[in-house]
């Protein structure tokens, strides 16, 4: 009689890691590991948080202290006046206002230009829609510093209105929106959108314009998220673009003006300026982080 072949055991889930669960069960190899998870934790804490520490401890600590012994804790108190003097006088504020003006306008732009092209790519359709998505794509293999004098010219004299966008807030918006990878992200969201839920907006008589409005764009809050972290942290820290066309220091944003006030103040007011320009890209990704990882990306869209 030949011998019954036996099934092969169905691991549980819960034990495929590196370490089974009746490992788990042994006080040693516990201990062990507990101890490993807490070293890495720290050492991820250290080399994630550690700058940025370091950073508000310096911005807070007199000059010649951060030249000393810059990894001491506040030896000789803390110098509140650098961050007033980094505020006020090198007028800190206006340049932190060109920048929230540029990061939001990058912003604007980018998401309706983003939206609405990968809306047109993804749920209109139209017969040219694969023409233009490979003319998309095929912009990202060309370099942007090729496209950096053309653009430029044409910011400088833009065709058929004879106006120059130099040192106005529109030389910036206006190419932030030229971004083929967020229209491609956001195409590819919306193509794992449910059809079943435009087939029925359309039944009911929803126009083109209604069904991006009422139906896709609440569908679509995680992508908006990440686009929006993407759109305002390129937009805060970006320097070559703004620094050629915004030319004068009252509209130019924090990541243009202070490269050149290095050589002029002292460094714990330039630290405490680099402290308060890294404030806002920080809030703003910690609350975008919030609202994309909350998974309310098809909440409410399906019915029933």
């Amino acid at each position: 009689m030949e011998p019954e072949l036996r099934k092969p055991k169905i691991q549980d889930p819960e034990d495929r890691g590196i370490v089974s669960v009746a490992d788990w069960t042994k006080p040693r190899i516990r201990r062990t590991m507990r101890a490993s998870h807490a070293v890495l934790l720290v050492v991820l804490a250290v080399s994630g948080l550690g700058p940025l520490l370091w950073l508000g401890k310096a911005a807070l600590t007199p000059t010649q202290d951060t030249l000393r012994t810059p990894l001491a804790i506040f030896p000789n108190g803390i110098e509140w006046q650098n961050v007033v003097t980094a505020w006020s006088t090198i007028h800190l504020d206006v340049q932190f206002a060109n920048t929230l003006w540029v990061a939001a306008g990058s912003w604007a732009v980018q998401i309706v230009v983003a939206t609405t092209a990968g809306y047109a790519l993804s749920i209109l359709r139209p017969k040219y829609a694969g023409v233009l998505n490979a003319l998309v794509l095929g912009t990202l293999f060309v370099p942007s510093v090729v496209l950096l004098v053309p653009l430029y010219l044409t910011v400088l004299d833009v065709p058929f209105l004879g106006i120059s966008l130099i040192n106005t807030f529109w030389a910036v918006w206006l190419p932030a929106g030229a971004s083929a990878f967020n229209v491609l992200l956001v195409k590819r969201f919306f193509d794992n959108l449910p059809r079943e839920v435009f087939e029925a907006a359309r039944t009911d008589g929803a126009t083109s314009f209604r069904l991006f409005w009422s139906i896709v764009l609440p569908m679509s809050k995680p992508i908006v998220g990440v686009v929006s972290v993407f759109a305002i942290i390129a937009a805060w820290k970006d320097f070559l673009w703004p620094s050629l066309v915004l030319i004068d220091p009252m509209v130019q944003p924090l990541s243009v003006r202070l490269p050149a006030l290095q050589q002029s103040i002292e460094l714990g007011v330039y630290l405490a300026a680099l402290a308060i320009s890294s404030i806002i890209p920080i809030l703003l990704f910690l609350v975008f982080q919030r609202m994309f990882l909350r998974g309310a990306g098809l909440g409410g869209a399906v019915k029933g």
